[in-house]
């Protein structure tokens, strides 16, 4: 008897309340519909300069990302790689990022801290990770770049609106909830090791 595949979860912009509802840190989701890049300088942007954001995020979707894009002799945008950004360099901007512009899904690399998770509860929002490495397969989930805003700021700070099918895996790594994967796993990772330290420093007195 064969074990049934699990059917993927994919979050279809624009994202509703409920469609996070039910989400917890550590479940895998896809994303189909608009993901837009945005990072420091974009959120610099509207948080210290107050300056609107060219681009609609209400229950849409950002990815803490520095694509490579190639420009083709019709004009229009073609994405060749698209990694993520350690998100942690937007956690100063990304409670009041999310309060403001009203999006749900915030993606990057790695996890995000304390005030990120207030924002994601007061605002019923969720971030996630994409896996580091994957930046040319991800950019073959980019059915089509829609869209390019702020293209002064230069190509990896450009907000690019990127139509996208089942983008993903995306780890969940802060629910509507506020669990935080990451310092959960760090956590647990500190108990596990504290036995392991203790029996080494019987035989390695200078090991603490």
């Amino acid at each position: 008897m064969t074990t049934p595949t699990p059917q993927k979860k994919i979050l279809t912009t624009p994202i509703r309340d409920e469609d996070l509802a039910e989400l917890n840190a550590g479940d895998v989701v896809y994303l189909t519909g608009t993901l837009v890049t945005c990072r420091d300088v974009a959120h610099r942007r509207l948080i210290e300069l107050g300056r609107e954001l060219p681009v609609n995020l209400q229950g849409g979707a950002i990815f803490h990302a520095g694509p490579i894009v190639k420009q083709k002799d019709d004009g229009s945008y073609e994405m060749v790689s698209i990694g993520p950004t350690t998100s942690m360099r937007m956690e100063k901007f990304e409670r009041d990022f999310i309060q403001q512009t009203g999006v749900k899904l915030v993606v990057g690399k790695g996890g995000m801290g304390a005030e990120t998770a207030a924002g994601c509860v007061e605002n019923k929002a969720v971030h996630a990770i994409f896996p580091g490495g994957c930046a040319v397969l991800a950019a073959t989930q980019v059915e089509k770049i829609e869209d390019a805003q702020w293209k002064d700021l230069g190509m990896p700070e450009t907000l690019w609106v990127n139509r996208v099918r089942e983008f993903g895996p995306l780890i969940i790594s802060i629910d509507t909830k506020g669990r935080n994967l990451i310092d959960e796993n760090k956590a647990a990772f500190a108990e596990k090791k504290k036995p392991i330290l203790k029996k080494i420093h019987e035989q390695v007195r200078f090991i603490k």
